[in-house]
């Protein structure tokens, strides 16, 4: 496929998201009641709310990011870096100004796997519950289907089969890319956070499916693949 879009003006990214609170207990009792109606439809008979907890960060309204990574290019450089950890309105203010300094043109689109049902909206809501100001490129109020900035490589591979889903590791597999999922996979991104407390391993875990939504696009585009001497840590 030709997207006609030049690479330097696309901002990959990924984000990592955990429940606001370790545990149940950390709820209050009306927060309770609403994560038990928010689930019913998805919860089986057997498994309670607080059971079903473990699954929060999936919702904006209960979860919260404590990772987001970006990549770009810079010539025949693939530059990624990552804002992270405990302050979650920090990061998504450092995020902001990345986006307001380098790309908030016209031209430039945010791109990620599932992006437009997942990570653009989980940031745009997060920043409005944090009091954070949405930056141009996630405030998509007014704006005409074609005039909003994204890509989603979920969308992409989709061809308009709109019953369509291919996981990232599935797709980086049938296209021939080294999977990013060496380590964790989503479902313990919480365990990790909460219990072993290694932000480190999760930031690892975020940036390479950063460079694995690079990838994919590339290979749409019927370009070469990143080598390892072209990604650059920033």
């Amino acid at each position: 496929m030709n997207l006609k879009i030049k690479f330097k003006n696309i901002l990959f990214l990924d984000i990592e998201t955990v429940p606001e609170f370790e545990n149940w207990s950390g709820l209050s009792h009306d927060k309770q009641e609403l994560f038990a109606n928010k689930t019913n439809y998805q919860r089986k008979e057997a498994i309670t709310p607080e059971d079903f907890y473990e699954r929060a960060g999936i919702w904006a309204e209960f979860g919260k990011i404590v990772c987001i990574s970006v990549g770009y290019f810079v010539e025949t450089q693939f530059r990624v870096t990552s804002f992270y950890g405990d302050d979650e309105k920090k990061l998504l203010v450092d995020f902001k100004l990345i986006l307001e300094k380098h790309f908030s043109k016209p031209a430039h689109v945010l791109c990620a796997h599932n992006g437009k049902e997942f990570d653009f909206p989980f940031i745009a809501r997060r920043m409005i519950l944090q009091g954070v100001q949405l930056p141009d490129k996630l405030n998509l109020f007014g704006k005409k289907p074609w005039e909003v900035p994204h890509l989603d490589t979920l969308e992409l591979w989709k061809f308009g089969d709109y019953k369509h889903y291919t996981s990232l590791k599935l797709l980086t597999s049938i296209l021939g890319i080294p999977s990013p999922k060496d380590d964790i996979d989503g479902s313990e991104v919480a365990k990790v956070y909460y219990q072993e407390k290694n932000i480190k391993r999760i930031v690892s875990y975020c940036e390479k499916d950063t460079i694995a939504v690079a990838q994919v696009l590339l290979k749409f585009n019927n370009q070469e693949l990143l080598q390892e001497q072209d990604i650059i840590s920033v």
